[in-house]
């Protein structure tokens, strides 16, 4: 990783005695406090796991089915929700962070507040799809349940109110909890990545006693018409922040920690204990060799707040990922995972149009009693759907991008001759 703040390097000079000079001669300034790596440089582990996430989302988002065990909340304490937050907050300290270094705050900032308008529009936009689809699905079939199920029973009861709070983020029907925690964190992005710029490891440490606080005086945000936000900002924002904190400097310094083979056992016996925990959740026989005074310790592993054990199980995935998963790695460019890291790239579009499918294939799993068969087609139907389409947007957009560059080129010839 390079510091924005090396200089470049000049023409030699002609002896020891100008280097000295020059060197004295020079004004001694303090490096900033992150660091970016160099421009041009694409972690297509992020685009593989955030695809990867995408997937698991909407599989976890179906009824259960024989995919449901391929997931990894059936094996551990977290899930891909973490994934998703993690590498969200990486990838956009990585972007804004380095324009908020190169053209400024205010720029930044400007920047920052557009992609919070985009993200937010795309809510509303699959609010309302996802409205019209279950109403549709609802009211041609004949069955209310529909509506219950997914949690827009409020919505049918009060239109005008509900719409509004809608708008306010605070009400959301099933599986449309994620975008407005993105939202809400994208929006003090500016404010985090400012403190960065200042401090690093002191905004890690004031996001760490602001998720402190919440556990211990029970903040949250009230969701309509009752109960609070599935996934609490004032919480979840420890894992934006700590994604954001190793985007900009922080992963290179833990290297060392990360690389060592103590930090290899720690996450193994983490992750195995994870895993017995889990299996007594579906085996209950299993039970009684986990000590009751652990149990009473443990349980309830609140996903809402962010429970701590759930972020370690993440940290513990992550270090054994990162040791074993190099940058460089050459199946990064296999044919069989451009699916995974086309549809990390385009993640917002992804995102919206697996909440659509999973709605779509639990109507059609709820209406035709089709076996375990049935369930894994349309698991496999939706993730070629999202796959497709995330192609699509790729080449739509290289196609556009071509148009332009041939464009810009064709004026320039058509100057340069005029000239």
């Amino acid at each position: 990783m390079t510091s924005i703040a090396d200089r470049i390097d000049g023409a030699p000079l002609a002896d020891a005695a100008a280097v000295t000079a020059a060197r004295d001669a020079a004004p001694v300034t303090a490096a900033p406090a992150i660091t970016l790596p160099a421009a041009g440089e694409r972690e297509l582990r992020l685009d593989l796991f955030r695809g990867l996430a995408l997937w698991l989302i909407f599989i976890d988002h179906l009824p259960p089915n024989i995919l449901t065990w391929f997931t990894i909340r059936n094996y551990g304490f977290s899930d891909a929700t973490e994934i998703f937050i993690f590498i969200s907050g990486y990838t956009a300290a990585f972007v804004y962070g380095r324009a908020m270094l190169e053209a400024g705050t205010v720029v930044a900032t400007a920047r920052i507040l557009r992609r919070v308008w985009q993200i937010y529009v795309a809510h509303v936009f699959l609010f309302t799809i996802f409205l019209a689809e279950i109403s549709y699905v609802a009211t041609s079939f004949e069955n209310p349940l529909y509506t219950e199920e997914m949690g827009i029973m409020d919505f049918l009861k009060q239109p005008d109110v509900t719409i509004v709070q809608a708008l306010l983020l605070r009400f959301r029907p099933v599986n449309m909890d994620v975008l407005p925690l993105y939202i809400v964190l994208m929006l003090f992005l500016p404010l985090i990545l400012w403190l960065m710029k200042w401090r690093t490891d002191v905004t890690l440490t004031l996001s760490a006693a602001l998720y402190a606080l919440t556990w211990h005086y029970d903040w949250y945000l009230s969701a309509y018409p009752n109960g609070f936000w599935a996934f609490n900002p004032f919480a979840w924002q420890l894992l934006f922040v700590f994604g954001a904190w190793c985007a900009l400097g922080g992963a290179k310094r833990m290297s060392r920690i990360l690389s060592s083979p103590i930090t290899l056992w720690i996450a193994l016996a983490y992750l195995a204990g994870a895993f017995f925990v889990t299996m007594t959740w579906y085996i209950p026989q299993l039970s009684h060799l986990l000590p009751r005074r652990i149990e009473q310790w443990m349980y309830p592993i609140n996903k809402t707040d962010l429970d701590v054990l759930r972020f370690a199980h993440f940290l513990a995935l992550a270090a054994i990922t990162v040791r074993f998963l190099p940058k460089d790695w050459p199946g990064l460019k296999s044919i069989w995972l451009r699916p995974l890291i086309l549809c990390g790239q385009h993640s917002l579009e992804i995102f919206c149009l697996g909440v659509f499918l999973a709605f779509a294939g639990h109507f059609v799993l709820a209406e035709i009693s089709g076996g375990a068969w049935l369930h894994f087609l349309i698991s496999i139907a939706g993730i070629l759907i999202m796959s497709g389409m995330a192609w699509i947007i790729s080449w739509y957009k290289h196609s556009a991008d071509k148009n332009a560059r041939t464009k810009g080129t064709g004026n320039a010839d058509l100057a340069g001759g005029g000239g």
